[in-house]
């Protein structure tokens, strides 16, 4: 499945104080992190995330997905905030939006 995550308008300010590679560790690791608390296999391949910042999307790919795959990426939400809202320096609500592409 595959999952696209199109950053609000207060969301790609913040990801603006980033650059490609710190937006694609901080999801690697906060995604590592959920895995352990929800059956699901998630990936977010570097070849279709070269350009996330004026992109204004992550892409990733959900496999052997055994939980409630809406859940889950509502708290990657909550959890990509800490570090943008770090960077950012001010208040952050929702930073993307999810669809999901079967």
């Amino acid at each position: 499945m595959r999952v696209n995550m199109k950053f609000t308008s207060k969301g790609k300010a913040a990801i603006e104080n980033f650059n490609n590679e710190e937006l694609l560790e901080i999801f690697a690791r906060y995604i590592k992190t959920l895995t352990k608390k929800y059956d699901i296999e998630v990936d977010v391949p570097l070849e279709v995330n070269q350009n996330i910042v004026s992109d204004g999307t992550v892409i990733a790919m959900a496999q052997n997905v055994k939980c409630d795959v809406d859940t889950f990426f509502k708290e990657l939400g909550r959890d990509i905030k800490v570090p943008l809202k770090k960077r950012l320096g001010g208040k952050l609500e929702n930073v993307f939006k999810t669809e999901f592409i079967e």
